[in-house]
């Protein structure tokens, strides 16, 4: 449990972004990852989610006398791709023992890294151009799982008895810590979103928070700009992106109510309660003295080597960013974009790509795949040539823009097609241009104020007009050239 607050931030929160009274949120999270590796961190016990309990442990997981830890050397390496990823220094690191008793904790210590981790001061760039620093991403083994049954809330307080399993212990995980620069519950969204999806581009994890091999914990305190930080609290059981925004809202309030009526906020760990909306007190917080950190004895220092930190750099794939900016090369639009983010995050920008190689109009397909793909996963069924040449029609004006939305919906159910032949069966045909302008006209003549705003040079009008002739043709009309038409007759006077 680092501290985010080692680093003090140099990020000051802008105007919009700050809390009512004035106040400036302050967040740090921690992030957890679960490695995907087939065994675990100390021991070649199977790294396996959903087994049945207690099947997926050997001596060196339950800490028996005389086991020792032998290090997975591909658990360094995924480490070591997350630290690339995050602009990370790799170093030269060592373990440490961070004594602490829990029933889940079967030696009463945790192989952990202290103040030599093997990843140390990165950043990542969101998808907002926000940066977030991160002070480290260090090598941990992780605990078991406590079970409590009984009682309303699953905590052990009230419940009748408590259940370990021990499979996850000695799970190799990497604790991501950011430093303290982020200042919405949006921000911090944001961030775990794109943590995620680098994540699993680089392989280095599933991450999946419902399955707990992603989880995070977010560090909130409130100050007024231009005073020193507030007293933070810990957030702890935040199991999904929703309620790490909600939790964040409620804390922030939850110490501003407190600070604004003449209380202390009291340094401590919470709970978060996603069926109340709520943090509920666990413990007061500990600090690094409390867990007599010292030097695994049964480790050796671990010193990646330049070649070794170079061949795992190598192995990189492209991140998001820069997937989202070679998207944006392609279609012009911004890299900020909710198409170019949304198609990246689904892993789906290849498949626009492969749209505009066989012949398509690459800024039809973002928008068709954004808008229609949201099931198809990053391997959509319709190929590539498909869409590619439903949108060579809509840019010729043989179907219009509802026609494509028709036939692409056939596409999707079927799994592919040819679009000029769904297009046939379905009886779309391009309309003459002179019958959309007698059209026009008819439309005009039914709602002369829309027209007489449009001509004053109010654009929102076109859009009765627009309607108008959509409706009467049934939607067969190209929005393109009821444009055309009626931008020519507003230049005419």
């Amino acid at each position: 449990m680092s501290n985010p607050n080692a680093h003090l931030s140099t990020v000051v929160a802008s105007g919009d972004e700050l809390l009512a009274g004035g106040w400036e949120l302050v967040v740090g999270l921690e992030v957890h990852v679960e490695l995907a590796t087939r065994t675990k961190l100390f021991s070649g016990s199977p790294n396996r989610f959903g087994d049945a309990p207690n099947s997926n442990i050997d001596p060196v997981t339950l800490g028996l006398p005389g086991a020792l830890p032998v290090l997975n050397r591909t658990a360094v390496e995924l480490a070591m791709r997350i630290g690339l990823a995050l602009n990370c220094r790799i170093q030269p690191c060592i373990f440490h023992r961070k004594n602490y008793f829990y029933p889940d904790m079967p030696k009463a210590y945790q192989i952990s890294q202290y103040d030599l981790p093997l990843n140390a001061d990165g950043h990542l760039v969101l998808p907002s151009g926000t940066v977030v620093g991160v002070e480290r991403a260090h090598l941990e083994e992780d605990t078991g799982k406590s079970t409590h049954v009984g009682g309303a809330t699953g905590r052990i307080h009230g419940s009748d008895y408590s259940l370990i399993d021990f499979n996850r212990a000695g799970v190799p995980l990497v604790e991501i810590v950011s430093r303290p620069d982020i200042r919405t519950s949006e921000q911090a969204r944001e961030y775990v979103t794109e943590l995620r999806a680098i994540l699993e581009v680089i392989g280095a994890s599933d991450a999946k928070m419902e399955e707990g091999s992603m989880r995070v914990d977010a560090n909130v305190s409130v100050h007024k700009p231009g005073t020193p930080f507030g007293t933070r609290c810990e957030i702890k059981n935040v199991n999904s992106i929703r309620a790490l925004g909600r939790a964040i809202d409620y804390e922030a309030r939850r110490q501003i109510d407190i600070i604004d009526t003449g209380g202390e906020i009291r340094q401590e760990t919470r709970h978060w309660d996603d069926a109340q909306g709520r943090t509920h007190t666990l413990r007061t917080k500990e600090d690094a003295d409390d867990y007599r950190y010292f030097p695994e004895p049964d480790l050796v220092r671990l010193e990646p080597t330049p070649d070794w930190i170079e061949s795992v750099r190598a192995s990189l794939p492209a991140l998001p960013a820069a997937r989202r900016e070679a998207l944006s090369a392609l279609t012009g639009y911004d890299t900020r974009s909710e198409a170019i983010v949304v198609v990246v995050e689904r892993g789906q920008h290849g498949y626009v790509h492969a749209v505009a190689d066989a012949g398509g109009d690459p800024v039809r397909a973002l928008v068709h795949v954004q808008q229609a793909f949201a099931e198809e996963g990053s391997t959509p069924r319709v190929p590539a040539s498909d869409l590619a040449a439903l949108t060579v029609m809509e840019q010729d004006g043989k179907v219009s823009a509802t026609q494509a939305k028709q036939i692409l919906a056939t596409l999707v159910d079927n799994g592919g097609g040819d679009p000029s032949a769904i297009a046939a069966a379905k009886g779309f045909e391009a309309m003459d241009t002179s019958a959309i302008e007698t059209m026009v006209a008819e439309a005009i003549a039914a709602d002369p104020d829309a027209w007489a705003k449009y001509c004053a040079g109010e654009e929102k009008a076109a859009g009765a007009i627009v309607g108008r002739v959509m409706k009467a043709s049934k939607g067969k009309a190209d929005g393109k050239v009821v444009a055309a038409i009626m931008q020519g007759r507003r230049s005419a006077g």
